[in-house]
Protein backbone atom coordinates (compact mmCIF):
# COMPACT_ATOMS: atom_id res chain seq x y z
CA UNK A 1 0.00 0.00 0.00
CA UNK A 2 1.00 3.65 -1.03
CA UNK A 3 0.77 6.16 2.09
CA UNK A 4 1.17 9.76 1.60
CA UNK A 5 2.42 12.46 3.81
CA UNK A 6 1.99 16.34 2.79
CA UNK A 7 2.82 18.73 5.33
CA UNK A 8 2.19 22.94 5.40
CA UNK A 9 4.14 25.63 7.45
CA UNK A 10 1.14 27.50 8.45
CA UNK A 11 -2.77 27.25 8.52
CA UNK A 12 -3.16 29.95 5.54
CA UNK A 13 -0.93 27.73 2.98
CA UNK A 14 -2.68 25.03 0.98
CA UNK A 15 -1.41 21.59 0.96
CA UNK A 16 -3.68 21.18 -2.78
CA UNK A 17 -0.22 21.13 -5.04
CA UNK A 18 1.30 18.06 -2.51
CA UNK A 19 -2.05 16.41 -2.38
CA UNK A 20 -2.62 16.39 -6.37
CA UNK A 21 1.10 14.89 -6.77
CA UNK A 22 0.76 12.38 -4.06
CA UNK A 23 -2.79 11.15 -5.55
CA UNK A 24 -1.10 10.96 -9.24
CA UNK A 25 1.74 8.81 -7.12
CA UNK A 26 -0.82 6.13 -6.38
CA UNK A 27 -1.17 7.01 -2.78
CA UNK A 28 -4.32 5.26 -0.73
CA UNK A 29 -3.97 7.24 1.74
CA UNK A 30 -2.62 10.74 2.89
CA UNK A 31 -1.60 12.24 6.51
CA UNK A 32 -1.58 16.18 5.83
CA UNK A 33 0.26 18.18 9.54
CA UNK A 34 -0.31 22.19 8.92
CA UNK A 35 2.82 23.06 11.38
CA UNK A 36 6.06 24.01 10.96
CA UNK A 37 9.59 21.68 10.15
CA UNK A 38 10.66 22.65 13.10
CA UNK A 39 7.71 21.93 15.02
CA UNK A 40 8.06 18.34 16.96
CA UNK A 41 4.66 17.73 17.39
CA UNK A 42 3.37 16.40 13.99
CA UNK A 43 0.69 14.18 15.09
CA UNK A 44 -0.64 13.57 11.04
CA UNK A 45 3.09 11.94 10.85
CA UNK A 46 3.22 10.02 13.96
CA UNK A 47 -0.48 8.34 12.44
CA UNK A 48 1.43 7.96 9.20
CA UNK A 49 4.14 6.09 10.30
CA UNK A 50 1.96 3.79 12.82
CA UNK A 51 0.39 2.78 9.82
CA UNK A 52 2.55 2.14 7.76
CA UNK A 53 3.59 -2.08 7.39
CA UNK A 54 6.07 -4.00 5.88
CA UNK A 55 5.84 -3.36 1.98
CA UNK A 56 4.54 -0.46 2.33
CA UNK A 57 5.98 2.43 0.50
CA UNK A 58 5.68 6.27 2.24
CA UNK A 59 5.80 8.89 -0.53
CA UNK A 60 6.14 12.71 0.03
CA UNK A 61 6.17 15.61 -2.37
CA UNK A 62 9.56 16.67 -1.33
CA UNK A 63 12.56 15.47 0.98
CA UNK A 64 11.59 18.94 3.14
CA UNK A 65 8.16 17.62 4.03
CA UNK A 66 9.32 15.39 5.70
CA UNK A 67 12.36 15.75 7.80
CA UNK A 68 13.56 18.93 9.96
CA UNK A 69 16.91 18.10 9.44
CA UNK A 70 19.12 15.70 7.11
CA UNK A 71 20.00 13.89 10.24
CA UNK A 72 16.12 13.74 11.24
CA UNK A 73 15.79 12.56 7.65
CA UNK A 74 17.69 9.90 7.75
CA UNK A 75 17.38 8.87 11.12
CA UNK A 76 13.55 8.16 9.84
CA UNK A 77 14.68 6.60 7.00
CA UNK A 78 17.06 4.31 8.92
CA UNK A 79 13.98 3.47 10.87
CA UNK A 80 11.47 2.40 7.77
CA UNK A 81 14.21 0.50 6.18
CA UNK A 82 13.99 -1.42 9.46
CA UNK A 83 10.61 -2.23 9.23
CA UNK A 84 10.41 -2.97 5.41
CA UNK A 85 8.67 0.10 4.44
CA UNK A 86 10.26 1.56 1.26
CA UNK A 87 10.32 5.36 0.60
CA UNK A 88 9.55 7.66 -1.97
CA UNK A 89 9.97 10.96 -3.16
CA UNK A 90 7.92 12.33 -6.09
CA UNK A 91 10.02 15.31 -6.82
CA UNK A 92 13.46 14.17 -6.16
CA UNK A 93 12.83 11.43 -8.25
CA UNK A 94 13.43 9.26 -5.09
CA UNK A 95 12.45 5.15 -4.79
CA UNK A 96 13.90 2.92 -2.48
CA UNK A 97 12.70 0.13 -4.07
CA UNK A 98 14.49 0.40 -7.22
CA UNK A 99 18.50 0.33 -7.55
CA UNK A 100 19.08 4.25 -8.85
CA UNK A 101 16.67 4.95 -5.64
CA UNK A 102 18.76 2.85 -3.45
CA UNK A 103 21.87 4.78 -4.56
CA UNK A 104 20.58 8.18 -4.85
CA UNK A 105 19.51 7.50 -1.06
CA UNK A 106 22.83 6.04 -0.09
CA UNK A 107 24.35 9.34 -1.60
CA UNK A 108 22.09 11.45 0.45
CA UNK A 109 23.54 9.41 3.51
CA UNK A 110 27.45 9.50 2.43
CA UNK A 111 27.18 13.64 1.89
CA UNK A 112 25.41 14.16 5.72
CA UNK A 113 28.02 11.90 7.11
CA UNK A 114 30.59 14.00 5.56
CA UNK A 115 28.44 17.03 6.93
CA UNK A 116 28.82 15.90 10.41
CA UNK A 117 32.24 15.20 10.03
CA UNK A 118 33.67 18.58 8.89
CA UNK A 119 31.21 19.64 11.45
CA UNK A 120 32.79 18.07 14.14
CA UNK A 121 36.33 19.25 12.91
CA UNK A 122 35.34 22.86 13.07
CA UNK A 123 34.41 22.18 16.13
CA UNK A 124 37.18 20.34 17.46
CA UNK A 125 39.10 23.25 16.05
CA UNK A 126 37.26 26.17 17.40
CA UNK A 127 38.17 24.49 20.98
CA UNK A 128 41.62 23.91 20.33
CA UNK A 129 41.72 27.71 19.36
CA UNK A 130 39.74 28.98 22.11
CA UNK A 131 42.25 26.80 24.60
CA UNK A 132 45.06 29.25 23.08
CA UNK A 133 43.61 32.26 23.60
CA UNK A 134 42.86 31.07 27.77
CA UNK A 135 39.55 30.26 27.54
CA UNK A 136 38.33 27.50 30.11
CA UNK A 137 35.93 25.29 28.75
CA UNK A 138 33.19 23.58 30.39
CA UNK A 139 30.81 24.57 33.31
CA UNK A 140 32.07 27.38 35.49
CA UNK A 141 32.64 26.39 39.15
CA UNK A 142 29.92 26.58 41.33
CA UNK A 143 32.22 27.35 44.33
CA UNK A 144 34.99 30.24 44.12
CA UNK A 145 38.07 29.61 45.44
CA UNK A 146 37.70 31.30 48.75
CA UNK A 147 34.16 29.65 49.49
CA UNK A 148 36.69 26.09 49.32
CA UNK A 149 39.02 27.23 51.13
CA UNK A 150 36.17 28.07 53.92
CA UNK A 151 35.11 25.24 53.77
CA UNK A 152 38.17 23.29 54.01
CA UNK A 153 38.75 25.24 57.02
CA UNK A 154 35.01 24.33 58.54
CA UNK A 155 35.80 20.58 58.00
CA UNK A 156 39.01 20.47 59.74
CA UNK A 157 37.61 22.50 62.62
CA UNK A 158 35.25 19.25 62.44
CA UNK A 159 32.02 20.56 60.71
CA UNK A 160 29.81 17.62 59.06
CA UNK A 161 30.70 18.02 55.04
CA UNK A 162 26.90 17.81 54.59
CA UNK A 163 26.72 20.96 56.83
CA UNK A 164 29.50 22.81 55.09
CA UNK A 165 27.45 21.87 51.41
CA UNK A 166 23.71 23.20 52.75
CA UNK A 167 25.76 26.45 54.12
CA UNK A 168 27.12 26.66 50.72
CA UNK A 169 24.42 26.08 48.82
CA UNK A 170 26.08 22.93 46.64
CA UNK A 171 25.33 19.32 47.39
CA UNK A 172 27.83 17.45 48.94
CA UNK A 173 29.22 15.82 45.53
CA UNK A 174 29.74 19.14 44.35
CA UNK A 175 31.58 20.39 47.17
CA UNK A 176 33.59 16.84 47.15
CA UNK A 177 34.47 17.52 43.80
CA UNK A 178 35.91 21.22 44.50
CA UNK A 179 38.11 19.94 47.41
CA UNK A 180 39.54 17.68 44.95
CA UNK A 181 40.46 20.37 42.78
CA UNK A 182 42.70 21.65 45.10
CA UNK A 183 44.34 19.03 46.54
Amino acid sequence: MKIGYARVSTEDQNPDLQLTALKAAGCDRIFTDKATGANVKRPELTKCLKALSKDDTLVVWKLDRLGRSLHDLISLMDELKSRGVAFQSVTEAIDTKTPTGRAMWQMVGILAELERSLIQERTKAGRAAAVVRGVKMGRKSKLTPQQVEHAKKLIEQGEHHDMVARSLNVSRRTLYRALQKKI
